[in-house]
C-alpha cells in the first residue's frame, strides 16, 4: 500500500472515515445470524385501533410524544379517505408476543386520536367539505371507509439476533435529534431492570461522580449498565461493546427483586470504594508533574478500570490509609504517561484485551497497598 501524502494524513485527521458502531456490530456476528427475520401484515385501521387500545400494539418510551399538528394529522386522515398510500409501519415482536412501534409513532397516534374524537379535521385539500368535523360527526359511510382501510406493517420477529434488531432500530431512527444508544435500549429492553437503572441514575451523587449533571442523553443510565455488565460478565465479553451491553440489558430485562437488590449492593459498594480511594480525582486523567492539572474530567475507559478495580477488591480496601491512597493516585498519575496504559485508555478502548489490561493494572495497583 503506497505511503500516504501529508495532505491525505491531514484529511484523515480532520475528516475521519465513517466508522459507525452498527457496522462493526453486525460484522462481529456470525454471518448466518445477520439476517433480519420479518413478517408482513396488512392490518385494517379497525384492527390497529383495537390493538392499540388493548396494548397488543404499543408505543415504547423511547419514542417521542405526539408532536404532529392538527393539520398534519388531518392530512393523514384525508389520505386514508382518498386511498392514498401510507408509508409502511415498522413493528417489533416482543418476547410476550406484543408488538412495539419502531417507526410510525406519529401516524398511529394521529389515527388513534382522530378515532377517539380528540381533534377536528383541518387544512384539507381534497375534501374541504369535511373541515371542522370530528370522527363521530362524519357520515357513517366515511367512518366505515376509514376503518376498512389497511396499513402495511412489517414486523421484526423476535427470533432476529438482538444486535441485528438494535441495528435496525438505529437505521430507522430518523428523527431530527438522533436517539442515543441508551435511549434506544430504554425502548427495546424496557422492563424492571431499565426502570431500576432510571431510579439509580437519578441520584445526584452518581451524576456528579460521572460528570452527567445536565445529562439529557441517558449517560448516567448507560454507565450503570456498563459497570454491571463488566462486573458480572467481563470474562464473557466480546466486541462490540454496544452488543455486549444490549445482551446484558436483554438478559436482565425482567430481573426480579432479588437480582436488583444484588445490583444495588454491588453498585453502592463500588461507588463508596471509588470515592474512598480516588476522591474527587475519580475517572479523571491528570498531569501528576503539573500539580495534578486535569487533562480529562471524565474518561470512560478509566471509569471501567477504577470501578472494576475496586469492585472485586477485599473489604480491607475501605481501611486504606490516607498515605496509601495518596501513593495510589501518584502511581496512577504516572501510568497515564506510560505507553501501554495510555493506549489502554485512549485507543481501541472497547477491545477486550485492552479492557482487561487496564482493569488488571488498576486492580494490582490497589491490591499492593492493602
Amino acid at each position: 500500500m503506497p505511503e500516504k501524502t501529508e495532505g491525505e494524513a491531514l484529511a484523515d485527521k480532520l475528516f475521519p472515515k465513517d466508522t459507525e458502531e452498527y457496522a462493526e456490530s453486525i460484522l462481529d456476528i456470525p454471518p448466518e445470524q445477520r439476517r433480519l427475520h420479518t413478517e408482513t401484515y396488512d392490518y385494517s385501521i379497525a384492527t390497529i385501533r383495537d390493538s392499540l387500545a388493548s396494548g397488543h400494539i404499543f408505543i415504547p418510551r423511547f419514542q417521542r410524544g405526539f408532536v404532529w399538528t392538527e393539520p398534519q394529522a388531518s392530512r393523514l386522515i384525508e389520505s386514508l379517505i382518498i386511498q392514498c398510500p401510507i408509508p409502511v409501519i415498522y413493528l417489533s415482536q416482543e418476547q410476550d408476543e406484543r408488538l412495539s412501534v419502531i417507526d410510525g409513532n406519529q401516524r398511529l397516534r394521529s389515527i388513534q386520536k382522530f378515532l377517539e374524537n380528540q381533534f377536528v379535521l383541518r387544512g384539507l385539500t381534497a375534501y374541504p367539505e369535511l373541515e371542522h368535523l370530528h370522527y363521530f360527526e362524519l357520515d357513517p359511510r366515511f367512518q366505515r371507509h376509514i376503518l376498512n382501510r389497511t396499513l402495511r406493517c412489517i414486523v421484526i420477529m423476535k427470533d432476529t439476533h438482538p444486535q441485528v434488531r438494535f441495528d435496525i432500530f438505529e437505521r430507522l431512527n430518523t428523527g431530527a435529534v438522533k436517539l442515543s444508544a441508551q435511549e434506544l435500549r430504554h425502548g427495546i429492553y424496557h422492563g424492571t431492570f431499565i426502570d431500576w437503572t432510571d431510579k439509580e441514575a437519578s441520584s445526584k451523587n452518581w451524576r456528579e461522580l460521572i460528570h452527567a449533571r445536565s445529562d439529557k442523553r441517558m449517560k448516567a443510565e448507560e454507565f450503570i449498565l456498563r459497570f454491571l455488565a463488566f462486573h458480572f460478565a467481563l470474562e464473557k465479553y466480546e466486541k462490540p461493546l454496544a452488543g455486549f451491553l444490549n445482551q446484558f440489558a436483554e438478559d436482565h430485562r425482567n430481573a426480579d427483586e432479588k437480582i436488583l437488590a444484588k445490583f444495588k449492593e454491588v453498585l453502592t459498594a463500588a461507588v463508596e470504594r471509588v470515592e474512598w480511594v480516588f476522591g474527587d480525582m475519580a475517572f479523571k486523567v491528570y498531569d501528576i508533574d503539573d500539580g495534578n492539572r486535569i487533562l480529562s474530567h471524565f474518561n470512560a475507559a478509566l471509569f471501567d478500570a477504577e470501578m472494576l478495580g475496586v469492585s472485586h477488591a477485599p473489604p480491607e480496601i475501605m481501611k486504606l490509609s490516607a498515605a496509601a491512597r495518596k501513593h495510589i493516585l501518584a502511581e496512577l498519575g504516572h501510568l497515564f504517561f506510560e505507553e501501554q496504559f495510555q493506549r489502554a485508555i485512549t485507543l481501541a478502548t472497547s477491545d477486550g484485551a485492552q479492557i482487561k489490561a487496564r482493569v488488571k493494572t488498576v486492580r494490582e495497583l490497589i491490591t499492593k497497598h492493602l
